[in-house]
């Protein structure tokens, strides 16, 4: 199945190549830095090769220089690297090199973006190996679109994003955030709650290379070499390779992490704003699970006892979740192995002096799973459907046993976002147009373990177990296909000598997904799906002066239901089915948000505030159910929601080599609705005018940055209060504040290593035990009474822990 998928990736790749063609989700002019530079940068010295026109409608946040002294990231950067020049008319956040080179090296993209306003970032290890989660303004990971290089990178059936998976540290130019919003040209279907856009990098102008090696806490060793061909021949083609090994024990418990990864980028520029690029990224990953767990446990336990996995199973069909040497504890079948790879070629093309045509083809490919175990009560009553048949499983024809149960994925995602854009005067238009057909294999087989516990495959698809009648037992067994068919239209008018910027555009999503379940006794064998929508934009800018701005947008967004949400699946019980049910009815989630903003942009000092309201239907509630051993994600609508809230951002350029940065952001989401228990009667909890789960009514952070070319250090804390998991607002986790330092010194250069570099981080630096998010949402956390009269059980969220201390050494160095 991977080969023959390999196989596809490569023809698709090759072809793309031959095409020469591609969409970024701005268009650059000749050498720049960074696909979505207002103000272009050339990649060998840093300087600006142009003006400040904005070069798409949502006119992205303007690029800061990031070269000084060949591959240093610049000291002038605004709060450290956390703030650039904005431009956007709604509110809009920026992470560059000059912060990111200074933290942990390998930390996924949304640690590196945990400061900005709005955001929270949990993970459970302090390299993000295991990944983790993001909110922006209480709206969680499924709800944010992630693009890389202009692609789309969540998981088209589910949304969910896995960081862990995306690129190496050291590749990444910049991670613009919209809170709230996405650009009428984001190629996503999950952007109610705004969308991160991930830039990778240019290659530089002349050859050379970096390499860095680190060791620190828990075993954890990590690699990286990256290599720049510099200008090819005669030509402007140019491209950088990189590699890293990354290895770690697990931070709670036994187990163990791996990750190999690989980035390559080819550029070439040519005439007057023409760029053809290929962008390349591969990753291998294998890792352990750490558990989430109850606030009861947690309070009994902390980071021990139940709450981590064993490393020792008892050998027996004990399934019980107390037992801490069951199957269901046993870390042997806690495994994540996955393969990642996302081949693009952001491209742009100047047809006539006004007219300009950008393109970006793209595959997205994965396979692996997420572990789990499966037991079976006796081999020779097995329940396929409404049929009863026999297996035979390690010379056994009759009697219980338990066996290795993934939930395996295996997707392929084409797709090309091309526009046009055509500006005369001081008017831009832009007409785009979206397209992708996924194809994506869900299933969650029975194969066997070892005698010490360990699957004889971590992948899970080799030696299923086979039923009588020939088919394998299945936990799951899907097949969907997506398709996306977007339209977009935008124009951007500017008036009174440019202080005066109106934005308008309209884009339409028609979105069809094709299902079959192969499982038997299914109520719906073969679902089908539509949604569409009009998603209008406008916003106004009005620039006061050089340094003083205000701003005002309003945005429509929405997010697709998940695919699972088309299928039964789970055990089968003659009188009522499969343990999870189909749910065909499921709403797109839609928002409509408002920003009204103020910035200061000044020589020294950068500063902005933002007030948002939103307005939500159809909102999509998640919660999590542990069936087997494996954790499955039932969808269910939540109704309206009305939210508002203020973000503050601030930052100054060097003070005597000092760069502070201050963020804060004042939430209050509020649901509109009571929202249906689950239970048998039909009963509503009585959610409406609580505070809506997830979200932390106040964050703030504070960053500072010192550094004088020689010696550098970087102080950062994050405090996000207190959130609440269940809609009844009966159980909620504290707040909690953690702290990250890094110290770092600069080498003189020697022969050819360019200005070698000592850094020590410090992760988590108080070693503060705390629970960082909510895994598992549920109605209510207490036993209540319905709207109707009903007694309504209590249901137990469950939460994410966050790591504690960890250091990091490093050394690494250009040349």
């Amino acid at each position: 199945m991977r080969t023959t998928g390999l196989l596809f990736l490569l023809g698709t790749t090759i072809l793309t190549c031959s095409a020469g063609t591609a969409l970024a989700q701005t268009a650059p002019a000749a050498h720049t830095a960074d696909p979505i530079a207002d103000t272009p940068i050339n990649a060998q010295s840093g300087a600006s090769t142009s003006g400040s026109l904005p070069t798409d409608i949502a006119r992205q946040a303007q690029q800061e220089n990031i070269t000084v002294r060949g591959k240093t990231p610049s000291r002038n950067a605004i709060g450290g690297g956390l703030m650039v020049h904005q431009t956007a008319p709604k509110s809009s956040s920026t992470v560059t090199q000059a912060f990111i080179e200074k933290q942990a090296p390998g930390q996924n993209p949304f640690q590196l973006v945990r400061l900005l306003p709005g955001v929270n970032s949990t993970s459970p290890d302090p390299l993000g190996l295991t990944g983790g989660n993001l909110t922006m303004r209480g709206l969680g990971t499924s709800q944010i679109g992630v693009t890389l290089e202009g692609v789309p990178i969540s998981d088209v059936g589910s949304a969910a994003t896995y960081p862990q998976e995306i690129i190496d540290s050291e590749d990444i130019s910049q991670i613009n955030i919209k809170q709230g919003s996405a650009d009428i040209d984001s190629p996503v279907v999950n952007s109610s709650g705004g969308t991160v856009n991930i830039y990778m990098r240019d290659p530089l102008m002349k050859a050379g290379g970096t390499a860095s090696f680190s060791y620190g806490s828990k075993s954890a060793t990590r690699g990286f070499i990256r290599l720049d061909t510099g200008l090819i021949g005669h030509t402007n083609l140019r491209g950088y390779g990189s590699y890293s090994y990354t290895s770690s024990l697990m931070w709670r418990g036994p187990g163990h992490d791996e990750k190999q990864h690989a980035d390559l980028k080819f550029v070439n520029d040519w005439g007057q704003g023409n760029r053809v690029g290929l962008s390349f990224v591969y990753n291998m990953l294998n890792n352990n699970q750490f558990p989430s767990v109850s606030l009861a446990n947690w309070k009994q336990y902390g980071w021990g006892g139940l709450n981590v996995y064993s490393n020792k199973w008892d050998g027996t069909t004990n399934t019980s979740s107390t037992n801490k040497n069951s199957i269901a504890n046993y870390i042997g079948v806690r495994v994540n192995p996955f393969i990642n790879i996302y081949v693009s070629a952001p491209s742009t093309f100047t047809l006539t002096d006004h007219l300009s045509f950008t393109t970006a083809p793209y595959l997205w490919y994965g396979f692996g799973n997420g572990g789990g175990y499966g037991s079976v009560t006796d081999l020779s009553k097995i329940q396929y459907g409404n049929s009863v048949v026999k297996a035979t499983a390690y010379g056994r024809k009759s009697g219980a046993a338990v066996f290795y149960n993934p939930s395996i994925t295996e997707t392929y995602r084409p797709g090309i976002n091309s526009k046009f854009t055509y500006q005369t005067g001081n008017n831009k238009a832009v007409l785009g147009y979206w397209f992708e057909y996924s194809k994506q294999r869900q299933t969650a087989p029975y194969t066997p373990l070892e005698g010490n516990g360990n699957p004889l495959n971590t992948y899970g698809d080799q030696q299923e177990l086979i039923l009588s009648n020939g088919q394998p037992l299945e936990y799951r067994n899907t097949l969907t296909f997506t398709r996306i068919h977007t339209v977009y239209a935008g124009d951007s008018l500017s008036l009174l000598h440019n202080k005066l910027v109106l934005d308008a555009g309209l884009k339409y999503m028609n979105i069809a997904r094709d299902g079959t379940n192969m499982l038997p006794s299914v109520k719906v064998k073969y679902p089908e799906t539509r949604n569409d929508g009009y998603l209008p934009t406008g916003s106004v800018t009005y620039n006061i002066d050089k340094y003083n701005s205000v701003f005002a947008s309003v945005t429509t967004s929405f997010k697709m239901p998940a695919n699972y949400n088309l299928y039964e699946a789970g055990t089968y019980n003659t009188k009522t089915g499969y343990s999870t049910q189909a749910n065909l009815n499921q709403r797109p989630e839609v928002s409509i948000s408002e920003d009204v903003g103020y910035r200061y942009q000044g020589p020294v000092i950068n500063a902005s505030v933002t007030y948002f309201h939103y307005n939500f239907t159809n909102r999509q509630f998640s919660t999590g159910e542990l069936i087997n051993g494996t954790l499955y994600t039932t969808n269910i609508n939540a109704g309206g929601q009305t939210t508002d809230g203020a973000d503050f951002e601030f930052g100054t350029r060097p003070w005597h080599n000092l760069r502070p940065y201050v963020s804060a952001e004042v939430l209050h989401p509020v649901s509109d609705s009571n929202i249906n228990a689950g239970n048998s009667a039909g009963d509503y909890v009585r959610s409406a005018g609580k505070i809506v789960p997830f979200s932390p009514q106040f964050q703030t952070a504070f960053a500072l940055d010192y550094d004088d070319g020689t010696r550098f250090g970087e102080f950062n804390l994050k405090y996000v209060g207190h959130q609440y998991a269940d809609y009844m607002n009966q159980q909620s986790i504290n707040g909690y504040t953690t702290l990250n330092l890094s110290l770092g010194y600069r080498l003189p250069t020697v022969w050819r290593l360019k200005a070698p570099t000592l850094q020590m981080n410090f992760l988590n630096l108080l070693n503060e035990h705390y629970l960082d998010g909510i895994n598992s949402v549920q109605t209510n956390a207490a036993n209540t009474t319905g709207v109707y009269g009903t007694p309504i059980a209590a249901k137990t969220p469950t939460y994410t822990v966050g790591n504690g201390f960890a250091w990091l050494a490093s050394l690494k160095t250009d040349f």
